[in-house]
């Protein structure tokens, strides 16, 4: 991967890629773009293996100048694509500019290219559908969210996944989708950090799911690893924490309380709009109900993918039950 090319990088997820990617002998030179003028905070910036191109890539003018110019010039070989909005109350076309039409021509672009040959996408574990028939485990074969009234949040993340995976043994170029878990971090677009902001959380009574939630680390070791890799497809991409929404709750240090579930939605609704809050009952309904985890078999076989950067939890606990990895695809569904 000698030069890479990282959309979002004035993210803290972008902030984290970079400093990796800088320790990586590997890598000679990065181009970061971000919507920012003048990223003073980036990592590398000013030094000759960093150069930081602004870029609306909302515009596909804006996109073909990126990849024609700059890259072609760097000779970048790598595509990391993590540019994503992260806000789940903004709607409209705008946001899915950015989080569907950028990826698709970006993509496009890409495979036109003369020097690019590698493409990643940063996708989300919000893209499967959760339900109690379904198995907790969640491998890359589990069905995605087709709800027809998934939110925009869900509905732009399940069809950008869509786009790239529909160009994998067909694009002359290496493509990796990472179906990441939540992030559990500030200004990351974890729905979670939102809800646990608040003193007392509330949460469906009589359900108590299992969550899987990863640091900022894990999912830049998972980012640099695809980028190293000759592999195509999709991969799952767990975090190293595993435990029940109430655990979640106590270990960050707040008061859980559980209510029935109608009076939920009506007081997450009066919460953002007092407040200013972005945490949604309706996205995170059927998570708060059923388990989800995902499996990363296929991440820790081919790409050498382990989660290793536990969440520093406030109140100086840890994990509470420790991932346990299926030997088989058999396993998996049990």
């Amino acid at each position: 991967m000698s030069g890479v090319l990282v959309t979002g990088a004035t993210t803290p997820i972008g902030h984290a890629l970079m400093r990796a990617l800088l320790d990586d002998p590997d890598c000679e030179r990065v181009l970061a773009v971000g919507a920012e003028a003048e990223p003073a905070t980036l990592p590398g910036y000013g030094s000759g293996r960093v150069v930081y191109e602004r870029a609306d890539l909302t515009r596909p003018r804006e996109v073909r100048r990126l990849l024609f110019g700059p890259a072609r010039a760097l000779g970048i070989e790598s595509v990391l694509h993590t540019a994503l909005h992260r806000s789940a109350i903004d709607e409209g076309g705008r946001v899915r500019a950015l989080n569907v039409e950028s990826t698709r021509e970006l993509l496009h672009l890409a495979e036109r290219h003369p020097t690019l040959r590698r493409f990643v996408l940063r996708s989300y574990g919000d893209v499967y559908q959760i339900d109690p028939g379904r198995p907790v485990l969640i491998s890359e074969e589990h069905p995605l969210d087709f709800s027809s009234g998934a939110p925009q949040f869900v509905r732009d993340r399940r069809e950008a996944d869509i786009t790239v995976c529909t160009r994998m043994g067909l694009s002359p170029m290496r493509i990796i989708v990472l179906r990441c878990a939540e992030i559990l971090a500030p200004a990351s677009g974890s729905q979670l950090y939102d809800y646990l902001s608040a003193p007392v959380c509330f949460r469906p009574l009589g359900f108590n799911p299992m969550l899987d939630l990863m640091t900022i680390e894990d999912a830049v070791d998972a980012m640099r690893l695809a980028l190293g890799s000759d592999a195509n497809g999709v991969f799952n991409v767990p975090g190293a924490d595993t435990l029940p929404l109430s655990e979640v709750v106590r270990e960050w240090g707040r008061r859980g309380l559980a209510v029935p579930g109608p009076l939920l939605a009506p007081l997450y609704r009066f919460r953002t709009s007092t407040l200013g809050m972005e945490f949604r009952y309706d996205l995170n309904h059927r998570r708060f109900h059923f388990s989800a985890v995902l499996d990363g078999t296929r991440a820790r076989e081919v790409l050498g993918y382990v989660p290793s950067h536990p969440i520093a939890w406030p109140s100086g606990g840890a994990a509470v039950l420790e991932r346990a990895e299926p030997r088989s695809k058999a396993e998996a569904t049990k």
